[in-house]
């Protein structure tokens, strides 16, 4: 993917970033010119994902607010900044009735999905955006506007996500943009479950007639993250293939 926006000389973050929506946005920032550094659980995958992209890569769990300070202190130290936070990681557990839901795992997804993204941002602030400025983009769904079976926790979580994306972008304006991204579903492993039995009936209800890829969102994040939204602060930026408005739709040959 090329990406007609540069980032030649900035550092980037990127949370979760090994597999999916964030490996695809490290690739994208790394062929637009920055330089990244990736962490996800996994030491070897955060270590050969660090290599293939030419960056940095410390492993750590997004859920230990040690990590995340660590996290940010490293990129500064490996490479000389921090002008760009994607916050990726997320976890959609408990998944199920909000009944059932051990109150441990929900604790851990508002961890995971809202006060890590705050964490990290905290650190950068402190660490390099306070001086120097900065991007924060935090990746949202489309869920988090509307309720579903079964995703409760997960879209709850989100909401607040969003919710701290505009309380972000006003307290840390002008020096710091904060937008956010929402996607709708995309071909991920932690999606792997919706999307896999149902695919060609899911993108036939779509306008854009296709579920979406991790590419779809990158693009949107590596805008957000330019100078070419330089007067964009406090929005979400749905990727959804057209989900928000199929109810308007006309089906081919319906």
């Amino acid at each position: 993917m090329t990406s007609p926006y540069g980032f030649k000389g900035r550092a980037a973050v990127v949370t979760g970033a090994t597999r999916g929506i964030g490996l695809a946005v490290a690739r994208a920032l790394t062929e637009a010119g920055a330089r990244v550094c990736v962490t996800a659980r996994d030491a070897e995958e955060v270590r050969r994902t660090a290599a293939e992209l030419g960056g940095a890569g410390l492993p750590g769990d997004v859920a230990d607010p040690a990590h995340l300070k660590s996290l940010a202190e490293f990129c500064v130290r490996e490479l000389g900044r921090l002008d760009i936070v994607v916050n990726n990681a997320a976890t959609n557990q408990p998944y199920g009735p909000l009944m059932d839901a051990d109150p441990l795992v929900w604790r851990t997804a508002f961890t995971v999905n809202v006060e890590a993204p705050l964490r990290l941002t905290q650190h950068a602030w402190h660490a390099w955006m306070r001086d120097h400025g900065g991007t924060v983009v935090n990746i949202c769904t489309e869920g988090a506007e509307h309720v579903g079976p079964h995703i409760g926790a997960y879209g709850t979580s989100k909401a607040a996500l969003l919710h701290l994306t505009r309380q972000l972008a006003g307290e840390l304006a002008p020096k710091v943009r904060v937008n956010s991204v929402s996607p709708g579903l995309i071909r991920t492993e932690l999606a792997r479950f919706v999307w896999e039995p149902a695919e060609e009936q899911i993108a036939a209800g779509l306008p854009l007639s296709r579920i979406g890829e991790p590419d779809d969102v990158a693009r949107a994040v590596s805008w957000l993250a330019s100078d070419a939204a330089q007067w964009v602060t406090g929005a979400d930026l749905v990727v959804d293939g057209g989900t928000r408005v199929r109810s308007a739709y006309h089906l081919p040959g319906a």
